[in-house]
């Protein structure tokens, strides 16, 4: 299992929301490169970073920070946010970024999804977010009609390997993810999940682990201590 170290972009500083709120923002860094290095410096091999204003925006606002983390960190990233045509995606991983994920495309263009995954494969990851069971996109500032379920089967059918599951009443709320949404998702389709929202100790891994995620994103509780990285990443290596 991998864990994903979060560095979520607003504004040009590393901050972290509540419940998807952007009003509802802490900032933990003015500066995500010295935040990513942080992480790297501990042991972790990737990290999950979201541009938060090219999410709301649909076009990517903070690229030179994004790709001066790759850059500088020379880690494995997965990067979400305003990913909207196959021109972004090419220019970023022609800046070294590994894998990109699509949210809002799942929901509102299957058609750029679908051509993303034949041309990608697996280095395309589909962000699944739900509240209340029902999907969120455009930086989960508008519902849609899908289940996280439905979806899930959706662009499973449109060739998808990997998805990321966020609860976003759980996020940034260190109340424990949504086992059971998980467990739902996992039961219905044959991907590797990988889990975010709300995790918030060594207990939470570890029970996320035995369910059979592929991965883990850890935001706000590395940010305030509540989890060790290094604990973290041996957790996951066991």
């Amino acid at each position: 299992m991998d864990i994903y170290p979060a560095v979520d972009i607003m504004d040009g500083k590393c901050v972290r929301l509540l419940q998807g709120e952007y009003a509802l923002k802490t900032v933990y860094s003015d500066n995500p490169v010295q935040a990513a290095l942080r992480w790297k410096e501990m042991g972790a091999c990737w990290l999950h970073v979201v541009d938060l204003d090219g999410a709301r925006k649909g076009v990517p606002q903070n690229s030179p920070i994004v790709i001066e983390i790759a850059e500088k960190t020379k880690m494995h990233m997965q990067l979400g946010g305003g990913i909207r045509n196959m021109e972004t995606i090419e220019m970023y991983f022609n800046k070294g970024i590994e894998r990109i994920v699509l949210g809002t495309s799942a929901v509102k263009n299957p058609k750029f999804l679908e051509d993303a995954l034949n041309e990608y494969g697996d280095r395309i990851a589909v962000g699944i977010d739900s509240k209340n069971g029902i999907v969120a996109a455009d930086g989960w500032t508008d519902m849609s009609e899908f289940t996280a379920v439905a979806l899930a089967k959706k662009v499973e059918s449109l060739g998808a390997r990997i998805i990321i599951y966020t609860d976003i009443s759980k996020d940034g709320m260190l109340c424990g993810p949504n086992f059971s949404a998980i467990k739902e998702i996992l039961e219905a389709v044959d991907l590797n999940v990988i889990a975010s929202g709300g995790i918030r100790s060594l207990e939470d891994i570890e029970r996320l682990k035995i369910m059979g995620v592929s991965g883990v994103i850890i935001g706000k509780a590395l940010y305030t201590g509540d989890i060790n990285l290094r604990d973290a990443l041996k957790l996951a290596a066991l």
